[in-house]
């Protein structure tokens, strides 16, 4: 048989006003520190005996004292009393200016190339906000594990997020060391790569992902195969560059070595575009000052060259 459980209302009604009362050991001026009147104070000590089921206070015509139930309820509701008034401070203090710890997931692959001149520059702005980056490549549930929000590239993005754009659509690429083309040869078509060790991703939700392409405007999914399987782009490109076979990543991910002709492109005819990186959190209401905050100021970084 199902249990019928109900939340319990009141505990704390009438705490206050004991406690202020035991202070002054006058109702009089409680009720004027409380802007009530006596007569209040009195009824709602009296419903707080009531649900303590012991009287607390002992009232005559020139005095007010405690009990002995009274002093044992003042000793642990007293410092209760101040934890609870203290952490509304500083749960306010929070909602209502930009400071705390702001937690971020992010994909290993944004941190050196968007994240880290960001968190440099935002740190400098807003002093009193700690970031803390937790980098994987992961889908976590922002709400269930606790961060504030999350930075992916579109297609990744869950679609109950509210999605903010941080850098334009994007390429992804494919791209092999000299060593490893002048080894295998370049690809000419989607075909060759059959003939080619090729770097698979595997995806958070433990499937291997295919290349995707564009050809002649259409986009088309290759299975492909090779020596390595890696749950990140980092990892893909490290292995790119010591020559083990052909990456497909996005086009940021690799520019440094494709500048500095420690890779080269192939097949760039058949690079497809996807969205670009986002930062997404759960939704407007929830957005703290901390995060609206960081927001802003990527925003504003975002729009830079």
């Amino acid at each position: 048989m199902k249990q019928s459980f109900t939340v319990r209302h009141g505990a704390l009604d009438g705490v206050e006003t004991f406690l202020c009362v035991a202070r002054h050991r006058s109702f009089r001026r409680a009720a004027a520190e409380l802007g009530v009147t006596p007569s209040a104070v009195s009824q709602t000590i009296r419903a707080l005996e009531a649900r303590v089921g012991a009287t607390l206070l002992i009232r005559t015509t020139r005095s007010v004292g405690l009990t002995e139930a009274g002093e044992k309820f003042l000793a642990r509701a007293r410092p209760a009393f101040d934890e609870l008034v203290a952490a509304g401070e500083v749960a306010r203090e929070l909602g209502q200016r930009p400071s705390g710890t702001l937690r971020l997931s992010v994909p290993p692959a944004v941190v050196p190339i968007l994240l880290q001149p960001w968190v440099a520059s935002f740190r400098e702005a807003y002093p009193e906000i700690e970031v803390e980056i937790s980098a994987s490549e992961k889908l976590v549930d922002l709400a269930a594990e606790g961060f504030d929000a999350g930075i992916r590239l579109g297609q990744f993005v869950p679609s109950d997020m509210v999605a903010i754009r941080l850098t334009p659509q994007l390429r992804l690429i494919i791209v092999g060391s000299p060593a490893y083309l002048a080894r295998s040869g370049q690809p000419e078509g989607m075909d060759d790569l059959r003939d080619h060790a090729c770097l698979r991703l595997r995806r958070s939700d433990g499937s291997l992902a295919p290349w995707s392409l564009n050809n002649d405007g259409r986009g088309v999914e290759v299975a492909v195969s090779g020596p390595l399987i890696a749950s990140d782009f980092p990892t893909l490109l490290g292995a790119a560059l010591q020559g083990m076979g052909l990456a497909q990543l996005p086009e940021p991910v690799a520019a440094e070595a494709v500048a500095a002709g420690r890779l080269k492109h192939v097949l760039e005819a058949f690079a497809p575009t996807v969205p670009g990186v986002f930062l997404y959190h759960p939704g407007r209401r929830q957005v703290m000052p901390k995060l609206r905050c960081f927001i802003d100021h990527v925003k504003r970084q975002s729009r830079r060259p």
